[in-house]
């Protein structure tokens, strides 16, 4: 891993779990990580309810679009989480990958939401206090 570790989230769509993440990670993290998102099948938009429950976290995701995941994208990652998108991402011998089972936000309430994006917030947080130990 370089001194400035990249970090690629890849669900089905991008619209949700995926960009909650990369938007944790951001947040949390400023310049120290590069974040990076993708989808096995991206949507045209970011699900409206996702950036709301962010919204609510003070994480502004709304102008984000997403992405197709490509070899390329998990080429130049050193940690690759992925999130419900199965045998979709191309894996890459040296890579660390992780598989976080979550519930996709797609089509539920923001009272449904929240519980999601309060579970990626505290992987996120987990995963940044392995990727940057010195910073606490």
């Amino acid at each position: 891993m370089t001194d400035k570790p990249t970090v690629l989230f890849v669900c089905v769509h991008n619209a949700g779990r995926s960009q909650m993440a990369a938007g944790y990670l951001r947040a949390l993290a400023g310049d120290e990580v590069e974040v990076l998102s993708a989808g096995s099948a991206p949507k045209d938009v970011i699900n409206p309810v996702a950036i709301d429950a962010m919204a609510e976290e003070g994480i502004d995701i709304a102008g984000n679009t997403p992405r197709v995941l490509t070899v390329d994208a998990v080429k130049e990652s050193d940690v690759v989480i992925t999130m419900g998108c199965g045998d979709a991402c191309p894996i890459f011998p040296g890579k660390r990958y992780e598989d976080w089972q979550l519930d996709d936000p797609a089509g539920q309430s923001i009272d449904a939401v929240r519980p999601i994006r309060d579970a990626i917030r505290a992987r996120v947080e987990g995963l940044l206090a392995e990727l940057l130990p010195a910073r606490d």
